[in-house]
């Protein structure tokens, strides 16, 4: 097996398990309160990546006043953010609705740094926004609505992913040098302290705790997040980071299939049609840079010999 398989292989199963965190969501969402499932996500998680640090013997950054604020927003936003209101959107609707939903990051990742940052689309850019926008709308305005199926529940998933974006704008605004390892570290202890505070509010007494819900709680906390960090920079340490990229498609796909294996969601023409506006979206970002980085690649080979 070739380094650059191994890669795509680890990379493969890293965004399958985070499509997997749609389902143990949707199934959280049935029997926690958001911020407490999250408090309760990260008091799991974080022990664990501190054990991960130990083994590794990785080292602690040297942070300053600046950078501990940002952190901490990006704790706020991409760790508390992304979780409770993936699952308080999955309490209105459908697994299915929210994979297609959250495939749309790498594109609203570029959106937001375009409207924030002041960078300049191209015209691949924006047809990529376009395309993944369509995307979206197919499952917003789909014709025979039923019960399950929410506006307001997509909404608030969709407002996950723009959590998720800025989360990433943010780390570029980082300016000490921190490990990959370090920094999920300090995003789940960040985000237990973020999220313990409204948890506190929730209302305990009155809801039976659900075991389903706490299982789907402790598989989220140690599979996608743990397991996925290491299998996703395991794969990125052998691929480009514009290859690495393109598997970020696979995670709406998965969370698609789990909805419809697992909990018996039924896949409808609209879902079909929105998924492939956003694959279309992320892979019409991606491959065209592959293509280009490897033509470089083969003429600097050919200069030097």
């Amino acid at each position: 097996m070739s380094k650059k398989f191994q890669g795509y292989l680890y990379l493969s199963l890293a965004m399958i398990l985070v499509g997997s965190t749609v389902i143990a969501s949707k199934i959280i969402a049935a029997g926690l309160a958001p911020f407490t499932a999250t408090a309760l996500r990260f008091a799991i998680a974080f022990p664990l990546f501190l054990l991960l640090m130990w083994l590794t013997r990785t080292s602690w950054p040297k942070l300053k006043g600046r950078d501990w604020l940002i952190l901490l927003a990006q704790a706020g936003a991409g760790s508390v953010g992304y979780t409770t209101l993936l699952i308080a959107g999955l309490s209105l609707t459908p697994a299915t609705d929210a994979g297609v939903v959250i495939g749309t990051l790498p594109v609203v990742s570029a959106a937001i740094a375009i409207l924030i940052l002041g960078e300049r689309p191209d015209r691949r850019m924006l047809a990529a926004i376009a395309l993944a926008a369509v995307g979206v709308l197919t499952i917003v305005f789909k014709p025979g609505e039923d019960g399950g199926h929410s506006p307001l529940g997509i909404a608030l998933i969709f407002g996950a992913v723009i959590c998720e974006g800025l989360f990433i704008l943010l780390n570029k605004r980082v300016k000490a040098e921190i490990s990959p390892l370090a920094l999920s570290t300090l995003m789940t202890g960040l985000g237990f302290v973020v999220a313990l505070i409204p948890a506190l509010f929730e209302a305990h007494a009155t809801a039976a705790i659900d075991k389903n819900a706490i299982l789907a709680v402790l598989y989220y906390a140690i599979i996608p997040t743990v397991a996925g960090f290491v299998l996703w920079y395991a794969g990125s340490a052998k691929v480009s980071g514009t290859e690495a990229s393109v598997f970020t498609a696979l995670a709406p796909v998965s969370a698609v299939i789990f909805a419809f294996l697992l909990l018996g969601e039924p896949v409808g023409s609209h879902q079909l049609l929105g998924i492939g506006c956003v694959l279309g979206a992320v892979l019409g970002l991606t491959v065209p840079q592959i293509i280009a980085n490897r033509r470089t690649a083969r003429s600097l080979s050919a200069g030097e010999a």
